[in-house]
């Protein structure tokens, strides 16, 4: 899936948050996007779902102004907070996953997701029995249930301890492999184990987009 974004401006009543963003990402791409707290990462992110209402052509998915793009199944999204989630009601993690299927995928494709995931065996636990690492990985299974061809992950190994991160990774990197586009928000670019071909730097609201084989990993990265 193919992105452009083209001199890009938002921000909320009186403060601009995000000024003059400008890049481009084709299919199978992978990037990775750093900058501290307030730098304008989650704001983009949004703006390219579509949560954030942008301005006329600003943004393009695969050629077509986000306004007139009508394929959001194709999006797998994975927010690093799931505010409007009731982590009460009684819900398994399997019928988590059967209301948030859209497309025909069959049980073994569910079952193969889960397992690639790590979550085979927490299929029928009540949601409000997992712990926060664990819930994590069932909204990044929710978020492929529908073979999304771009994949956005917002800090997605919050919570998650370590072993768990690396086989997050190792999935990650397999999808983009297949061709999946992966936009991925992380603290420490530097710890991460993803294969990214290309990192973007927020501070103050302006974007730095460096192709990985440009990229000097002896200064401060994060």
């Amino acid at each position: 899936m193919r992105i452009k974004v083209d001199n890009l401006s938002f921000g909320y009543d009186y403060r601009t948050v995000l000024k003059n963003v400008t890049f481009s990402l084709e299919s199978g791409d992978f990037l990775v996007i750093v900058g501290n707290n307030g730098s304008g990462k989650s704001t983009l992110i949004k703006c390219l779902l579509g949560i954030n209402r942008v301005p006329d052509d600003k943004i393009f998915i695969d050629d077509i102004e986000i306004h007139d793009y009508r394929q959001w199944i194709n999006i797998g999204y994975v927010p690093q907070k799931f505010d409007d989630f009731n982590y009460e009601f009684p819900i398994t993690v399997n019928e988590i996953l059967t209301v948030s299927k859209l497309t025909k995928i069959d049980e073994d494709q569910k079952l193969s997701i889960l397992d690639r995931i790590g979550i085979l065996e927490l299929q029928n636990e009540n949601i409000n029995s997992l712990s926060g690492g664990q819930l994590q990985r069932v909204f990044i299974a929710r978020a492929l249930m529908n073979g999304p061809k771009l994949l956005v992950l917002d800090e997605p190994t919050a919570g998650v301890d370590s072993e768990n991160i690396d086989n997050f990774y190792r999935m990650v990197n397999d999808l983009n492999a297949e061709g999946v586009t992966i936009i991925l928000i992380s603290h420490d670019v530097k710890t991460t184990k993803a294969n990214f071909s290309h990192i973007m730097h927020l501070e103050n609201g302006k974007a730095e987009l460096t192709h990985v084989c440009e990229i000097d990993f002896g200064g401060d990265a994060s």
